[in-house]
Formats: C-alpha cells, sequence, structure tokens
C-alpha cells in the first residue's frame, strides 16, 4: 500500500506550550490508522493542521502526494472530518444540513438526491431525513456528522474523537458504521482517540504523550513490546500457582499469571501440565501498552 499521508518534523506551539513536538509518521492507504493519547497530548492540533484550520510552525505535510502549504484547497477535497463537536444546524432538518453541505461542492440537484440515497442506506438514517437535528439522539446525531462528511466523496475520512459522550450501544453502532464504510467505500480512516480499546482494529498505532511520540507499531506488536500476556487458572489451590515462582493475582474461581510472552505460556504448560488441565490466555490489553509506554493511566492521571 502506498502513503496517503505523510508528515515530516511537524511542530506546533502556543507560547511556551509545545503541543506538538517534531511529529513524523505515513498512513497507509486504506488503513485505520489510529492516534492515541489523553486529552491535551497534541490529537487535535494535529487534526486542525492537517485540515488547513491551524497553520504549523514548521515540518512538512503531504495527503495524496499534495504539499499542505500549496494545495490547500484541492487537500480539504481529500478530506472529510468528524469533529468532537457537532457542526450541524440542530434548527435544520438532516436533509437540509445535507443539503447546504454538498451544495458548497456543487452537489446539488439529481446528483445530491442519488448522493442523499447512498448515504442515508449505508448509514441507516432514512426514517430520520426530514427530522429537526436537535430531536436526534446522540448516536443518530453522529450518523449525520458521517454523513456530512462523506458528502463530497472523500478518500480520507477523519475521526476526532468520535465517540466521546457517546453510550455503549451508539459506540457500537458507529463502529460497525466505520467498518462498513471500509469494506463499501475503500476509506482510509484517520481516528483520534482516548479509549484505548477502539485501537484494537486499527492497522498501524500510535501513542502521543507531550505532543511526541511514545510508542507506535501494530496493536499486536504494542501488546507484545509493552503488555505480556496473562494465563488464567482454574480449579487449583494457592500453594500450586505460588509454586510456579511468576507473579499472580487471584480472581473469580481462579488465578491469573503475568508471563513475558507466549512462548514462555507455552513453556510453562509443557513443564507442568499437570496443572494446567483448566486454562486460558490472553493478551494485554491496549490500556496496559498505554500505562506501559506513558506511564499514564487513561484518565490522564500517573501511574504508579
Amino acid at each position: 500500500m502506498s502513503d496517503i499521508i505523510r508528515i515530516e518534523h511537524l511542530c506546533k506551539s502556543f507560547g511556551a506550550v509545545k503541543a506538538v513536538q517534531n511529529l513524523s509518521f505515513r498512513v497507509k492507504e486504506g488503513e485505520l490508522f489510529a492516534f492515541l493519547g489523553v486529552n491535551g497530548a497534541g490529537k487535535s492540533t494535529t487534526i486542525n493542521i492537517l485540515c488547513g484550520q491551524l497553520q504549523k510552525d514548521s515540518g512538512t505535510v503531504e495527503i495524496d502526494g499534495m504539499d499542505l502549504d500549496h494545495d490547500t484547497v484541492r487537500i480539504k477535497r481529500e478530506l472529510g472530518v468528524v469533529f468532537q463537536n457537532s457542526v450541524l444546524d440542530g434548527a435544520l432538518t438532516v436533509r437540509d444540513n445535507l443539503q447546504s453541505r454538498a451544495a458548497l461542492y456543487g452537489i446539488v440537484g439529481v446528483v445530491f438526491k442519488k448522493r442523499l440515497e447512498r448515504l442515508s442506506n449505508l448509514l441507516d438514517f432514512e426514517d430520520v431525513i426530514n427530522r429537526p437535528v436537535s430531536k436526534l439522539s446522540g448516536g443518530q446525531r453522529r450518523r449525520i456528522d458521517i454523513a456530512r462528511a462523506l458528502i463530497h466523496h472523500p478518500r480520507i475520512l477523519v475521526l476526532d474523537e468520535p465517540t466521546t459522550g457517546l453510550d455503549p450501544q451508539s459506540r457500537r453502532l458507529l463502529w460497525d458504521v466505520v467498518t462498513k464504510l471500509r469494506e463499501r467505500e475503500g476509506l482510509t480512516v484517520f481516528l483520534t482517540t482516548h479509549y484505548m480499546e477502539e485501537a484494537t482494529d486499527a492497522d498501524y498505532v500510535i501513542i502521543l504523550d507531550n505532543g511526541s511520540i511514545a510508542g507506535e507499531g501494530t496493536p499486536l506488536s504494542l501488546k507484545n513490546t509493552y503488555a505480556g500476556d496473562y494465563v488464567t487458572l482454574y480449579g487449583i489451590d494457592e500453594k500450586s500457582v505460588g509454586a510456579l515462582g511468576l507473579p499472580y493475582v487471584p480472581i473469580r474461581d481462579g488465578w491469573r499469571i503475568e508471563v513475558a510472552t507466549t512462548s514462555e505460556a507455552t513453556k510453562l504448560i509443557l513443564e507442568h501440565p499437570a496443572l494446567f488441565e483448566d486454562y486460558e490466555i490472553t493478551k494485554g490489553k491496549m490500556d496496559d501498552v498505554f500505562l506501559a509506554v506513558t506511564g499514564k493511566k487513561l484518565n490522564g492521571g500517573e501511574g504508579k
């Protein structure tokens, strides 16, 4: 896959605050790219620079082979952006919101009607097209935000903290929609989030801390490097678990043992087969990765 976004040595400061510090990364065409970090890590600043809404201090930004300094207008047509806070007009209907947005790109008449039909079917909002946005639920409004971002056929969908404030059911629905879009539209999706579990299905992950890259890789490589594995044993006593000589904690009906790698877990099983009649092996979570990389918990507090 070719690079559709190329960032080199990007910097942005607000007075003494260095929001983005020497940031360099690539996004491959068609992938789900996750930009992770607590609030204030530099995620939204980077997004605003990419979208041409904020002037960078230094560095280069290329999108689909175009330089941001020289092709801002063309680049904006390549991007569809769903911001943290909805930009829809609550007094207008869903149709009117999308129609006014489409008109900015010259999408009118029959062309708009076909695009609206396509998006309403894809995002499942046919039944609310004529309803004022102010009357929609949070999950419904988010789907219209996505439709607004896609109305002009962009190649890249930018999701800036898209699920903040949504209930679990609406969050799940939104991700079902994003998965469907990637499959049907072939979109590249650039995600910023502080929900680590949302990065589990990403093709590539960058963890930001204080405006700099603290860790990067696929979710699997990050887990293998920073989180280790866990073996959960059931049906044995604590004396037997303690004899293994590894850190463990009690859980309901069993014991959870921390191991460095999957191969270490396999070795443990082969050496003590009598203890492993009822067990499971699980990878560490992205939460564990984030804490190991940044020393911070998801709420932004310092880890122990």
